[in-house]
């Protein structure tokens, strides 16, 4: 029987509705630095791909994972041409790091509060992200924060989904078995293959094809399943 649920965050819980790459432009144009947002959006993609997988330390990350955002955002302005002459590497960044913490810059998805609300009073809810901890003044802009506990954050951890570690060490806060937890997310490698090598059920998010309103039924259905299962 399910007891606790964990939930990726960004693309789960709330998304970003303006682009990464309209912020991008958003925040070099306070430098006077004019640049196209569909390319800053491309050059992110890229860059995102090209970046070295953060190694698993098992500890907290000593800069909360500063350095590895610095050096992508880097990779984003060699991409798009733009020189430190156009635009200051360590000004623009420290601005656009702190860019994505300022409030209204995230969107709850619409069935987000209603999901959470009916299945906290059958449930205990936790986050397993591969976030820094920027994430913890997001969920409190968003009104989320109180529903969650643990709030289980890659760079604090030091482990990334798919690595087994994050889970683990989540279920070890959560005080609950495997076989008790079931994860949503709608990264298929992150999420997904992440979780079953923890052995922790999946709830495979697929918009648009299901949402989180399907959740719910897909708890019963499973729980069903596993009471016929024991008898």
């Amino acid at each position: 029987m399910t007891k606790t649920i964990f939930f990726d965050a960004a693309g789960t819980l709330f998304h970003l509705p303006k682009g990464v790459g309209w912020h991008y432009r958003d925040v070099a144009a306070r430098f006077g630095c004019h640049l196209d947002a569909d390319a800053l959006a491309h050059a992110f993609r890229t860059g995102w791909k090209q970046m070295p997988v953060r190694p698993a330390t098992r500890f907290p990350r000593q800069d909360d994972d500063k350095g590895w955002w610095f050096s992508l955002v880097e990779q984003v302005l060699a991409q798009c041409g733009v020189s430190q002459e156009q635009l200051p590497r360590f000004a623009y960044f420290e601005q656009l790091y702190t860019e994505f913490t300022q409030p209204n810059i995230w969107e709850l998805y619409p069935e987000t509060l209603e999901v959470l609300t009916q299945l906290r009073s059958h449930y205990r809810l936790g986050v397993i992200s591969n976030f820094d901890g920027r994430l913890r003044p997001i969920l409190d802009n968003l009104g989320l924060t109180g529903f969650f506990d643990p709030i289980v954050i890659s760079s604090e951890v030091g482990a990334d989904k798919p690595d087994p570690w994050i889970f683990q060490r989540a279920l070890t806060l959560a005080g609950t078995g495997p076989a008790e937890a079931l994860h949503v997310g709608d990264e298929p490698r992150s999420d997904w293959q992440g979780a079953e090598a923890a052995n922790i059920q999946v709830f495979r998010l697929e918009r648009p094809l299901n949402s989180l309103r399907d959740l719910p039924g897909f708890l019963k259905a499973s729980d069903a399943s596993t009471l016929v299962a024991q008898q």
